[in-house]
């Protein structure tokens, strides 16, 4: 749920993430030999690749392995400001009041569980109370003031009149929550080569016990599961042309593929900036994404997003006047810019485990699979870090984390109908795999995809449509030994 920034770190960091490093690297270029591990390919957080054990559930909570000891004591201070539970105002604290009044959590570990991947509800009768998956909600853009904000990018997209942008399933003492996410899924079989058979299970969702009147008819939803928190850092300083370099427009399609970046407003720099974070990559940086899950999430305000009643709208009055947190020892928020920089460090700096037997004749026979059915043309496996200031840790390091941060259709299995930003109701930002296969040892589960509809990698896989059906249809085709090669290839990232 949380990621962070320090501010006074990205004042001067985020100049290097635009800027710098060169995309004609002869290191960047795609493998073709198949036969031994490329350089640095072990540590796919170059420098950065945790120096601690992958065994246990704490494999995504170490920090850096390069930082400096100085650092590393901001780095565990602020992992104890992500543990924090909120309580409502007025407390006898100053600085661990302000909850709500709506949140989805009361502190940023309740969703990223050992700074994991986050599941949905097991089933209608089974609801959720994690508070790790979210419904984003909004409307289509009815007046021309609507229609303005979306073609100037100031707004991702308009949120719903009665209950805002995200739906808040508690709240503080005197104020309704706004309801709850129901889940219930068909199986549909899916039969591969060999004669196995697979059932994917498609979700169908339902907002029910509404507090607040009934949803605009109009209404998009977008449920969303937390992802992991490994790497964030790392991929903030990928320099932009690096990126872009594998965008490709429309009509000039690659063996199909034609991602495209997502153009995002940055609420501190208050300019356009490439999009990186979040499932449709509506999000320019780790501190946006910070101020933001802060005050949907959790109903805190911080200098970035100075509201204390967080997500509430004109229509939930009880919720608007309630008692917030708001301090002046605090710059007038309840979210400090002192604590701010100190979870933003931490969540920059939530380091990527070593590979799992990279070097294996098996796993390299599954990388090469992998490239083969086309799965590396939207997972991208490698970049190379620009300098970021004050955090040379994270500076110059090549990377391996499988994935281009760009938006591909996905066809109709997976739309959410919902835009965001210039990503369209069938786009999704390609997600990282660095650390996929060691999401049960971390969170206790092997869920995937944007809403955890996926029970394992395969059925992940089969999901995938539009413009990785090519990719998707080459992997069903493989006899059933080289889909097992690649998917052991997948979990050893």
């Amino acid at each position: 749920m949380i990621f962070g920034a320090a501010l006074p770190l990205l004042a001067g960091a985020w100049q290097s993430y635009g800027a710098g490093g060169d995309t004609g690297q002869e290191d960047l270029k795609p493998t073709t030999d198949f036969t031994k591990l490329e350089e640095g390919e072990a540590k796919p957080g170059g420098g950065a690749t945790s120096r601690g054990t992958t065994t246990t559930a704490n494999a995504f909570s170490l920090s850096s392995g390069n930082m400096s000891f100085r650092r590393e004591l901001d780095f565990k201070i602020g992992n104890s400001i992500f543990r924090r539970q909120w309580v409502s105002a007025p407390a006898s604290t100053d600085t661990a009041d302000g909850l709500g009044p709506l949140f989805n959590a009361r502190g940023c570990q309740n969703c990223h569980l050992k700074d994991g991947r986050g599941h949905p509800p097991l089933s209608a009768d089974v609801p959720d109370d994690s508070g790790s998956m979210l419904v984003r909600l909004s409307v289509p853009a009815a007046t021309p003031e609507d229609r303005e904000k979306i073609e100037a990018h100031s707004v991702n997209s308009i949120p719903d009149p009665t209950y805002g942008g995200q739906l808040q399933d508690h709240a503080i003492q005197g104020v309704k929550a706004e309801g709850k996410l129901e889940v219930d899924y068909e199986e549909q079989p899916v039969t591969l080569a060999g004669g196995e058979v697979v059932n994917l299970r498609a979700p169908k969702y339902q907002i029910v016990d509404l507090g607040y009147g009934p949803l605009s008819p109009d209404i998009m939803i977008s449920p969303r599961v937390a992802p992991q928190m490994i790497g964030l850092g790392l991929l903030e300083a990928v320099p932009e042309e690096q990126i872009l370099a594998n965008a490709v427009t429309e009509g000039e399609e690659k063996d199909g593929i034609s991602g495209k970046p997502n153009r995002v407003w940055s609420r501190e720099h208050e300019k356009l900036m490439l999009g990186r974070f979040g499932w449709k990559a509506g999000v320019p940086t780790i501190a946006q994404q910070a101020a933001e899950a802060f005050a949907g999430d959790i109903g805190l305000s911080t200098t970035m997003m100075p509201f204390p009643s967080g997500d509430c709208t004109e229509k939930q009055p009880d919720c608007l006047n309630a008692p917030h947190g708001s301090s002046p020892r605090h710059q007038n928020v309840e979210v400090g810019d002192e604590l701010f920089d100190l979870v933003t460090f931490y969540s920059q700096n939530l380091a990527v485990p070593p590979r799992r037997d990279a070097g294996d004749p098996e796993i390299l026979k599954g990388k090469e699979l992998f490239y083969q059915s086309g799965c590396a043309g939207c997972h991208n496996p490698k970049f190379r870090t620009g300098e970021v200031p004050g955090q040379p840790h994270l500076s110059n390091q090549l990377i391996y984390p499988y994935t281009d941060m760009l938006l591909h259709d996905m066809g109709a299995g997976l739309a959410d109908h919902r835009p965001e930003g210039e990503a369209s109701g069938y786009e999704w930002r390609t997600p990282p795999l660095w650390g996929i296969g060691l999401t049960e040892t971390v969170s206790g589960h092997t869920l995937f995809l944007h809403d955890g509809r996926a029970r394992n990698i395969t059925e992940a896989v089969l999901w995938h449509g539009g413009e990785a059906q090519a990719a998707r249809d080459a992997f069903a085709a493989l006899p059933k030994e080289d889909r097992d090669r690649l998917v052991a290839f997948v979990n050893s990232l």
